[in-house]
């Protein structure tokens, strides 16, 4: 069954609006046709800590500008964290959100791996209801519309010395999406990057953090200028097996109908798109497994037919069908180059109860408005 937010989990934070709004006309535009992370509400939730008062000051306060002295700790030494979650318009009008208390758990272990604050759940998920519920009018409805929600945290201190922040900054910011990638939902073509890494044993890969995106950026740049949508990286030990792209997990589907994704220990992140997938493939009747997959036998699968599918999937862009996977020493189309069965089924599905157009039989699903 589906969640239904508390009814005080968003009273703590103060809304103080914001003096120019976006009219209805100029939000109706910015709506029909929203390009990914362009645009945003009016206005953001937002909660400040210090070691003396802990978390406190709950408020939605106008977007804008953050004002940040030169010495602040996150421009020295990167101390910083974010979420993704998506708030979906049913078609009753009513908004919901998917797995937001996962998105939770994740954004605390983040904090703990970043030696940052952890943020209680009540508050992570307080801050997304009193923001949604703010510039409800923000959230489009229609086929792969959805507002993105930003939730991250910073090292406020201003201060030159390596240690942990004492102060900091939870912010959620939100932003009207449609397809992540241009011209819709299609498969894509990746570039598999064998010498550079996006994160290695025992550092902070399966953290939410800025230094793995940074890590990806040449790679994905590279990838970039050889014609490639994405790029998916190694491991850093061996230079062997498959791990993430840069900000999507990554699944592979079989010809005897077994699904195999790599598994989360500590340089991958845990996504919650992923494991919603993984549970819907095992109540599909498929054999799930998460192991390692050497990128040999991905290239051997894909040459004599046993793999037919592979796809990747994160909440930004959901399941993206892969059509292509290159390198330098080789060049594979996947399957038939276009999405197969299992990737069209599996995305069909997710997508149908994100929206509420099927039923929500695991109580993903969390009301907000």
């Amino acid at each position: 069954m589906s969640t239904v937010a508390s009814p005080t989990s968003a009273d703590l934070f103060e809304v103080h609006g914001t003096t120019s709004p976006a009219s209805d006309a100029e939000r109706a535009e910015l709506l029909a046709a929203p390009r990914f992370g362009t645009v945003f509400t009016d206005h953001m939730a937002r909660i400040t800590y210090s070691q003396e008062d802990g978390w406190h000051h709950r408020r939605v306060e106008p977007y804008g500008p953050l004002q940040l002295d030169p010495a602040t700790s996150v421009l020295h030494y990167a101390q910083e964290i974010f979420e993704g979650l998506k708030a979906y318009r049913h078609p009753d009008d009513s908004i919901w959100t998917f797995r937001p208390q996962s998105n939770a758990a994740r954004f605390a272990r983040s904090a703990h791996r970043l030696a940052l604050p952890v943020l209680p759940e009540a508050d992570f998920l307080g801050a997304i209801e009193a923001l949604v519920r703010t510039d409800a009018a923000w959230v489009p409805a229609g086929e792969e519309k959805s507002l993105y929600l930003r939730p991250f945290m910073y090292a406020s201190e201003s201060f030159l010395g390596v240690r942990p922040s004492l102060e900091a900054e939870f912010l959620v910011i939100a932003s009207p999406v449609g397809p992540y990638f241009a011209g819709g939902v299609r498969p894509v073509a990746i570039w598999v990057d064998q010498q550079l890494h996006r994160a290695g044993a025992g550092g902070t890969g399966d953290a939410k953090c800025g230094g793995n995106y940074a890590a990806s950026l040449l790679p994905q740049q590279n990838a970039y200028a050889k014609g490639f949508e994405q790029v998916c990286f190694l491991d850093a030990s061996t230079k062997t097996y498959l791990e993430e792209l840069g900000g999507m997990n990554v699944v592979v589907v079989h010809a005897d109908g077994s699904v195999v994704t790599p598994p989360v220990a500590g340089s991958i992140l845990e996504g919650v798109t992923r494991s919603s997938i993984l549970q819907l493939v095992a109540d599909a009747g498929h054999e799930v497994s998460e192991r390692p997959i050497a990128l040999a036998e991905l290239k051997a699968g894909l040459a004599d037919g046993s793999v037919t599918e592979v796809f990747a999937c994160g909440t930004a862009a959901v399941i993206t069908p892969i059509g292509r996977l290159a390198s330098d020493d080789f060049d594979l189309t996947v399957g038939d180059g276009t999405a197969g069965p299992v990737t069209t089924r599996t995305r069909a599905e997710l997508t149908d109860i994100q929206y509420g157009r099927a039923t929500d039989r695991h109580g993903w699903l969390h009301r907000i408005a």
